[in-house]
């Protein structure tokens, strides 16, 4: 599943990409992710809509839209977005809703790649991440539109903003033949979900306000992490850290890789831990999510960014996924244990 550094990722990409832009279209071969609406009301509702932010909370993606609605994803294991320019081929969707693997995939027509969503690293450029299986699996696709008069509204503050308002009830712009982008949700095992609420309420979701505080939040200084982890003292460290109700966005990729930077074995409860240790999980977790982040994340199995790329991050991982390996600092075999029903990498000798 995508943690924090791949849904930040994706996250910064969708705000590079589409802020601004018209939903006029939204076809769907998986009707079942879209939840508390009908295929048929939930389009209605989105379409005609300006995208206005994109932001994320853990593991879950916000897409703000004009009207007061929010657009919730959540990418669940296999799930990933994909940003596509059609250029030559007049694209249609399938309105039908019936299902399709990855074979009857053909029902859409291909969308060749703008320029200005090719991947920067000119090691990379050649290779058309679009074309591979793994971003073949797709469900859904929002149509989008720009249009450069509508881009820089502040519905807000800027007195055209009734236009935008309207907007939602007009067809200017509106059908699958008036758009230029498409955002597709690719999803192999159809496990992800799809939301759309009124922005105001969104935060109130039961799934979203059981979450604890992002991993990344600024708010969350040594003091606030040191408080946590002593709420929580007879609780084993490897757990506290994936517990979303209390931590959200970790996962046990980045669980694996901050208790190794730090020194310390997955099942040591909380109320042992030193305070140096303490600081240094804390050191390691902002170091590697950061670092994860720039490295557009951990591609451990589907996840893919917005231009269908692999992140970088699982070149440098330390123990994640290396069980029988010598570990890099020094030569212990890496074990693997299960702690929470997922698997715990560590290094017997680094790690006490």
């Amino acid at each position: 599943m995508p943690e924090l550094p791949e849904v930040q990722t994706v996250v910064s990409d969708l705000n590079e990409k589409i802020i601004g832009d018209t939903i006029t279209d939204f076809s769907s071969a998986w009707p079942k992710a879209i939840k508390g609406k009908t295929l048929t009301v939930f389009k209605k509702e989105i379409v005609g809509r300006k995208i206005l932010g994109v932001r994320r909370l853990g593991k879950n993606i916000f897409v703000d839209l004009s009207g007061g609605k929010t657009l919730y994803l959540h990418l669940k294991m296999t799930g990933h977005l994909l940003i596509k320019s059609q250029i030559k081929d007049e694209f249609r969707p399938e309105h039908s809703g019936s299902n399709f693997d990855s074979n009857s995939n053909l029902e859409f027509k291909k969308l060749e790649i703008d320029s200005k969503f090719k991947i920067k690293n000119s090691k990379l450029k050649s290779h058309d991440y679009f074309a591979d299986q793994v971003n073949q699996y797709i469900r859904h696709r929002f149509f989008l539109r720009t249009d450069t008069k509508l881009r820089n509204i502040d519905e807000s503050t800027n007195k055209k903003s009734k236009s935008v308002k309207n907007f939602v009830d007009s067809n200017t712009f509106v059908g699958s033949n008036r758009y230029d982008k498409v955002m597709e949700f690719s999803d192999m095992r159809k496990f992800a979900k799809i939301v759309l609420g009124d922005t105001q309420d969104i935060a109130n979701l039961p799934e979203i306000k059981s979450l604890g505080i992002d991993a990344m939040d600024p708010r969350l200084d040594f003091k606030k992490f040191d408080a946590l982890l002593t709420e929580k003292k007879k609780m084993a460290i490897g757990i506290w850290l994936m517990d979303q109700h209390l931590l959200a966005g970790i996962g046990n990729i980045y669980r694996s890789e901050i208790l190794f930077a730090a020194g310390v074995l997955p099942e040591r409860k909380n109320e042992s831990l030193t305070p140096v240790e303490r600081k240094k999980i804390w050191q390691a977790m902002r170091s590697i999510l950061k670092k994860a982040i720039r490295m557009r994340g951990t591609t451990d199995s589907d996840y893919r960014d917005t231009s269908g790329a692999p992140g970088g991050f699982q070149n440098v991982l330390q123990v994640y996924g290396k069980t029988g390996e010598k570990c890099q600092k020094c030569a212990t075999i890496v074990a693997r244990s299960k702690m929470g029903q997922r698997s715990v990498f560590y290094c017997p000798g680094c790690q006490k």
